[in-house]
């Protein structure tokens, strides 16, 4: 499980995650994307206006995170598993988010010094996400779950980290997204050694947690193109000091940074890709899916061909870091 997270809004994450989770199944995994935002803005992406309305209106049970965990949250039942939602790509579902899912925020903020006491449900409610995802991940068979989580350092997000392996940052060169960083860094650590001390009073009646390993598998640099608006020093500036900000404030490091381009901790940069999107959207495709039948044409197409290589890369580096990590206990 690989979450990805900033406290700062607003950098393209979900299209991030969107677009990597198309291209790790191009290339061959079994991908399942997780929405664990409750603006539920990836699942969105996915689907369709009516899709989206079959989904969180129709009768019975919802096939949706929120739809699994409510008869627990109303204690009706246990965690019902959902049957992740297919896409055009065989080999790439989703589990879809919810709006309704901002309703778990109070359980899972009372749970939380519970674990402490050793109470068993209280651990069953910070594990609620991990469950739902395993169990999602065992149906599709899948090799990677990509989870994308909303800004906030609230109690979900904070259950949604406890469940994953690895954190991917996304940020963008400006101050804004530096201060993100600043706000994550201290909450990501808090939040592993928090979870580590409630593990060891995890009474034997608790159903199976997660590690919370929460490792940081580095940073990747969105809309790193210089803007006709923003003067080049000021964009430099910022692209300078992610290395640095990133080893203090998530990796808790200090000493001499490398630059941005050599710096191991930055997985990749992408460029902007504002005339694509619209399309993409249009089209319920990632941007380097498109062709001249959804409107990309010259300029466009290139862009889009190109796009298919920066994503490449990216998405295999990731792939490649997190097989290279030891596996989770």
């Amino acid at each position: 499980m690989i979450a990805f997270f900033n406290n700062k809004g607003g950098v393209g994450k979900t299209s991030l995650v969107y677009h990597l989770a198309w291209m790790l199944a191009d290339l061959g995994n079994r991908v399942v994307a997780a929405d664990l935002d409750p603006q539920a803005n990836l699942t969105s992406a996915f689907l369709d206006e009516e899709q989206l309305e079959e989904l969180w209106t129709r009768p019975g049970p919802r096939q949706t995170v929120w739809g699994s965990i409510q008869p627990f949250h109303a204690g009706e039942g246990g965690i019902a598993p959902v049957e992740p939602t297919p896409t055009a790509e065989e080999r790439l579902k989703l589990l879809p988010g919810d709006l309704d899912l901002s309703s778990f925020e109070d359980d899972l903020s009372s749970a939380w010094p519970k674990c402490l006491d050793g109470d068993a449900r209280s651990f069953q409610v910070i594990s609620a996400f991990w469950t739902i995802v395993q169990e999602a991940a065992r149906a599709h068979r899948a090799d990677l779950v990509l989870v994308d989580v909303g800004p906030s350092l609230g109690a979900i997000n904070r259950a949604a980290l406890v469940a994953s392996d690895h954190v991917v940052v996304p940020v963008a060169p400006d101050l804004f997204s530096l201060q993100g960083l600043r706000n994550l860094g201290p909450a990501l650590r808090s939040w592993r050694s928090g979870w580590q001390q409630r593990l060891t009073a995890r009474p034997s009646s608790a159903a199976a947690s997660p590690a919370g390993r929460m490792n940081a598998l580095g940073y990747v640099v969105l809309q790193h193109g210089i803007r006709l608006d923003r003067p080049i020093k000021a964009y430099q500036r910022w692209m300078d000091e992610i290395p640095r900000e990133f080893r203090s404030a998530v990796l808790g490091s200090t000493g001499e940074a490398p630059a941005i381009d050599v710096d191991p901790q930055c997985l990749g940069q992408l460029k902007h890709y504002h005339g694509l999107m619209p399309l993409a959207q249009e089209a319920r495709k990632p941007i380097f899916h498109l062709t001249s039948a959804d409107g990309a044409f010259g300029g466009h197409f290139q862009a889009a061909l190109d796009a298919y290589g920066h994503f490449e890369q990216l998405a295999r580096r990731i792939a490649a870091e997190v097989r290279a990590q030891p596996p989770s206990p």
